[in-house]
Parts: C-alpha cells; structure tokens; sequence
C-alpha cells in the first residue's frame, strides 16, 4: 500500500471530503492538523508550496485540493454505467433536499457532486437558517449529509463534464469516464466564485490567495491578510478572520452592501480596517503573495498594502457551461424554470442558486430542492 498524508484543518469541508473518499475506497492514511501544527505547516508548504487546504501525498507524489480525479485514477474503480431513475447534480441544499424527498418517494437515486454543502460551506455563521439562532455551513451541511448518509442513495465526488439526451432520459458522462443514465435530472449543481481576473491571480491561488477562508484561514495566524468584498459573506469573513490575522484589510468596491448586523459588528473589530471606493489593480510576490496595490476608483490615486493572505468574497458564477444549448438560460446564465422547477427540457429539474430565482438563501435552496423532487416523481409517474 502507498504511504498517504492528509494534510488538513479541522473545519475544512473539502479536507473532510477527500478523507471520506479515501476512507470508501480502504485507503490508510495519516492526517495532520496543519490548523494548530505550526511545524507541521511548514512542512506542508515545502513540500506543496500550497497556502491551502487539503493536500495529500501519496508517496513521492503531491495532489493539491480535494483532487477526485486524480484520487478515482489512483483509488478509484473502473468505469461503470448505471441507470437511475433520478441523477441529482449537485450537494448543496437543494441537491441534498431533493434527495431525501426522492428517498422518501422511493425512487432509485444518485447524487453527483464536486464536494458536498456547495456554497454554503463558505459561511462562516448562518443566523437565519429556521431551528438554529446560530451555526456555522460547514455544521449545517454536516447534518444535511448525515441524513442523507442514512438513506440507500449513491453519492459519486465527481465532476460532470457532458448531459445528453438519450432514449429513455438522459446520460451523464464525468471527469473520471463514468457514465449514468437517469429517466430524470435534477440540476442543483449551484455556481463558483468569481475571479478578480487579474494577471498572476492563477499563480498566487494557493499560495497567498483563497476563495475558502473556512479552509485556509487556520494558517494565517498573526499574519496581515485582506478580503475582496462589501457583501455578507466578505464582512462575515472579515469578523472571522480578525480573530485569526493580526490586521485585517476589507477591500471594498464601492460601499458594503451588508446586513445591518454584520456591519454593526465590524465596527466593534478595531483591527480591520476598511478601504471603501477602492479596488485590487496588481498582485505582488515571488513565489508567494506578498502584497496587493489598491487604487481608488474615482481619483485611480493607488496605495500599496503588505500582505500574507487575500480572500476573495465577490460573488459567484452559475454552474452551467456543460448545458449550453439543451435548456434556456437567462443572461446571467442562470437556469430558467416555472413555478415547480420545470426547465425547458422535458425530465430536467433545477433548484437552488444555479437557477434564475431571485433570492439565493439555503432555506430557499431547500425548499426549491423538495419541490424539483415532487416534480420529478409526478413526471415519473407518467412517463415510466
């Protein structure tokens, strides 16, 4: 057997991912809290040259991230096709609702998904969530997937990369060569952050820049880190993190746009300092990200900021590249559907944040995820 390490932070949700992928497949393994092991630390970044969570090793090689292609090419079994009478893609709150409501209905499900909780793993506390005055995503998620784990539902970490029509419904084709067919497709694969698309971002992801502060935040400790953002989600992660780094720079583009709550608390937190009317124009650093120029958008007056970390908190974009041209799509490339999460193709379903429903809560997602499910079994039921 390979000698394999985990290395990893106790609150990362694709830490935890990637040690249920390799705990399915039998694989021993040594994890290693880089979270609170300073040295251990050290060591993860000599040898990935990663600021980021999780990477593994698998004897002399490094996989950076929760990597399930390349984990299914190492532990994973051959291909296989199978027939379904639902394909959910997707595992945040809508894909695993309407998972549970198609267990209930007793219909032959499978979820498949790049990491399970989506989005919401990205909220640092979630106080509008009914039955919680407070938690965290990652908590939430867990209890979302515990349910689900009780259930005969097939969950696949993978990656869709083809939705095709065929006789009978539809297949699904992955990243890893897998194959499925489902007599019905719920969509509730969701969407990514954004970028800032600027020159060197792709370099400095990972080493210094991070879209999951929940993942990579433990190794900023007493360090000066900024975060991109004017939304609840930025200044969420602003409060966290100026618990964890030293000074904390919010980089705000215009003027947040926040609940009263959170930016109540941001005033409570006096080492974070906010830049209103400004925006990220260069990356700075060698190997790593080391600083940052901001310019300010009315007079481009630019100011150097020296720092170890930046997170970028600024939005999302659907997941939706892998259905051009099979179902409408409004302009923001969000899918379109009717009152009862019916898409434009007969058999697809959509729920959640990639569809075109205005407001993108998890209490929405949800309810949206039972709705595609109860749509789906009626639509079984007369096309079986």
């Amino acid at each position: 057997m390979p000698q394999v390490t985990v290395y990893s932070t106790q609150n990362c949700p694709y830490c935890r991912l990637a040690k249920a992928f390799l705990d399915r497949y039998g694989v021993e393994y040594r994890s290693v809290d880089v979270g609170v092991d300073r040295k251990a630390a050290k060591e993860m970044v000599e040898l990935s040259g990663q600021y980021g969570v999780p990477v593994i090793t698998v004897d002399d090689e490094v996989i950076v991230g929760f990597d399930s292609n390349r984990l299914s090419a190492l532990f994973g079994n051959d291909p296989e096709t199978s027939v379904f009478d639902v394909i959910i893609i997707g595992a945040g709150p809508a894909g695993m609702t309407a998972a549970l409501y198609c267990a209930r209905k007793n219909l032959k499900t499978i979820i498949i998904s790049e990491d399970i909780g989506g989005q919401a793993l990205e909220s640092w506390n979630i106080e509008n969530y009914m039955g919680y005055r407070m938690v965290t995503g990652d908590e939430l998620m867990s209890r979302f997937e515990e349910q689900i784990r009780q259930t005969n539902i097939q969950i696949e970490l993978d990656q869709i990369t083809q939705l095709l029509p065929v006789s009978g419904g539809y297949q699904v084709k992955t990243t890893s060569e897998k194959q499925f067919t489902g007599k019905s497709i719920i969509l509730a694969q969701g969407k990514r952050p954004r970028r800032l698309g600027l020159d060197r971002e792709e370099e400095f992801t990972g080493r210094g820049i991070s879209v999951c502060a929940t993942c990579d935040g433990p190794l900023f400790k007493e360090r000066v880190v900024a975060i991109v953002g004017g939304g609840n989600s930025a200044l969420q992660t602003a409060i966290e993190m100026s618990g964890i780094a030293t000074t904390v720079h919010l980089i705000v583009r215009s003027k947040i746009r926040a609940d009263a709550v959170y930016e109540n608390q941001i005033a409570t937190h006096q080492n974070i300092i906010i830049h209103p009317g400004t925006e990220v124009a260069e990356l700075k650093g060698t190997d790593r990200l080391n600083a940052i120029v901001i310019k300010e958008r009315l007079s481009d007056k630019r100011e150097e900021l020296q720092v170890d970390g930046l997170f970028t908190e600024i939005g999302w974009i659907p997941n939706t590249g892998f259905l051009e041209g099979l179902l409408d799509l409004n302009y923001q490339k969000e899918i379109e559907i009717d009152i009862n999460c019916r898409t434009s193709a007969p058999g697809i379903f959509a729920a959640g944040d990639v569809t075109a429903v205005l407001g993108k809560q998890i209490i929405i997602a949800a309810g949206e995820g039972a709705k595609a499910a109860l749509s789906a079994f009626d639509y079984l039921m007369v096309n079986r």
